[in-house]
């Protein structure tokens, strides 16, 4: 199981980055970003160990050509 950021904090290892993972292996998020639904997949992956931005989170309010909507 990976160790996640706040069992890291909670050693006093502020210096921990999450194991290096493969995007396929967490889905990216449409949750637009500051809202309540992007802060709920944020805190899921921080529990899981996970990084916290996939590559193809939606970044911006408005729909970019390839971007998720």
């Amino acid at each position: 199981m990976r160790r996640s950021i706040l069992e890291a904090v909670q050693d006093g290892d502020w210096a921990f980055e999450p194991l290096p993972c493969d995007e396929e292996q967490y889905e990216p998020t449409a949750a637009l970003p500051g809202s309540a639904e992007k802060l709920d997949v944020l805190q899921c992956r921080v529990q899981q160990g996970l990084p916290l931005w996939h590559p193809s989170d939606r970044r911006f309010y408005r729909v970019e050509a390839g971007s998720i909507a």
